[in-house]
Parts: structure tokens; sequence; C-alpha cells
């Protein structure tokens, strides 16, 4: 099996962020490995490892994706320390800004030439919150999609995924052939810590680093752009009640006054 994993940098959640002409200032930012993208690593590894491993020069390979600055590769180091195979990186001041479609139209391109059987990503980007890259790359690829999985299991005889999604109506059941696009939620599994071996493999494995014009894309324009941006304002002084006897009515008017009741 070829399995792709889709994996983004986003700025470490901690970290003070601010938007500077209309994008977010991703320079001044210590930068990791998106959160919610781990679990897809790591379930592309266990996927792999059920089938025999994807050791070199087996018939198994993880291969991480992903599409940003050439800082990148410091996520993508992460991903490689953890198992990976090998990584391509699409890097271009063009795609600078570029929005959830450009971003799934590009990585589309990249998927469609290189054979994958399974594309695996998480459930969105902490710096976005979109979730909707997993469903625009089945669109574009014309694959089947498989999103919200809380647990894949893999039959590689028959070339088909199955998933379970748990959703507030209940719990769903769901098959597909291969190729297709699964995103996994954070409860699938627990990510490995890279080993120190696995650290020291990963300055070896190589991250293919592309252009835009390699993609075959000529997709570039966003169809939706961040205009005017300013900071949340500081949190205001709480309402101190003194209980005289009339707390009970100032709270009442409090909630009236927030329309809460």
């Amino acid at each position: 099996m070829k399995i792709a994993v889709c994996v983004k940098q986003v700025p470490d959640s901690w970290a003070e962020k601010k938007m500077v002409g209309g994008l977010l200032d991703r320079s001044n930012v210590d930068a990791v490995l998106n959160d919610l993208d781990e679990y897809a690593v790591e379930e592309a590894l266990r996927i792999a490892e059920a089938h025999g491993g994807n050791e070199e020069g087996g018939s198994n390979t993880v291969t991480v994706i992903s599409m940003g600055p050439e800082r990148a590769s410091e996520a993508i180091r992460k991903a490689l320390s953890m198992g990976a195979n090998g990584a391509i990186l699409v890097s271009d001041v063009i795609l600078s800004g570029a929005d959830a479609l450009v971003t799934a139209e590009v990585l589309s391109a990249v998927i469609s030439k290189e054979g994958f059987d399974i594309v695996i990503c998480g459930t969105e980007s902490t710096d976005a919150r979109m979730s909707v890259v997993p469903a625009m790359l089945s669109e574009k690829l014309g694959w089947a999609q498989l999103t919200f999985a809380s647990r894949v299991e893999v039959d590689p005889s028959a070339s088909t995924v199955s998933i379970t999604r748990v959703t507030e109506a209940g719990v769903d059941e769901i098959v597909g052939q291969f190729p297709c696009v699964v995103s996994v939620v954070e409860k699938i599994n627990e990510p490995r810590y890279p080993s120190f071996k696995g650290i020291m493999a990963a300055k070896k494995k190589s991250i293919e680093i592309r252009d835009f014009a390699s993609t075959g894309s000529d997709f570039t324009q966003s169809w939706s752009e961040v205009v005017d941006a300013s900071p949340r304002p500081p949190r205001a002084a709480g309402v101190v009640v003194t209980d005289d006897g009339s707390a009970s009515q100032k709270l009442v008017d409090f909630l009236v006054e927030k329309k809460l009741i």
C-alpha cells in the first residue's frame, strides 16, 4: 500500500498571533507540526505496521505531503522521526496566503501523480479551524471520502477501508474502496513519541521540495481573503455583586441586560 498523510506547519497554540496585511504572521512565532495531523501520521504508521510494516524496500510506504514555506520542513521532520518513509513539500512564494481551495487543488495535483491508495488527514488545522480540506481533496480527486473516523480498518486484499464515525445522531459504519481520503479525529489513537533512533534516522530521509509549476496545477486565485482584522479587545472587568439583601434581583437584572433570560 502507498499511504499519504497531509500535514501542515502551524503556529504554536500558545504563541501570541497577529495579522499582518491580511495574513497570519508566521515568521515571528514558534511553528510546530499541526497537533491534529499527528494522529493522522500515527494512524498511517499503524496501518502500515498491521500489514507487514513500512521498512525500506517494503511494499508499504508512508509519505508525508505538505504545502508551505521551506521552514515547514522542520515540522515534516517530526513526522519522519515518528516513522514516515519520505516527504513532499510544495513551497512557492506564489502560494503565500492560499486559501483552502488553492491548498486542496495543489495537494490533489501532487497526490494524483503518485499512485497512492489512501490519503489520511487530521480533521483540521489549529490555525484556521475550517475542517474542509479532506472533503475538498476527495472532490478534486474523485475519490471516496471517509471523514471524522474514530476507527480505521484496512483490507488490502479487497482494497477496502472501513471506518467508524461517531455523530450526534449515532454511530456510522462506512466502507470505501481504494483509492480514498480518510480524516481521523484525535480520539483514534495516541501518537507515538519519536525515539532517538527515529530522530537520527529522520535526518537521513529525503524531503522532496517542489515548486508550484511542478505540480501541474494552474489554479492560483484564492476565492477568499481577509480584508481586515483587529485584535481581540482586552477582557473587561467583571461585575461584583454585594449581597445586601438585593443580590438576587441584581443578578436577575444582569442576566436580563445580557439577554440571557
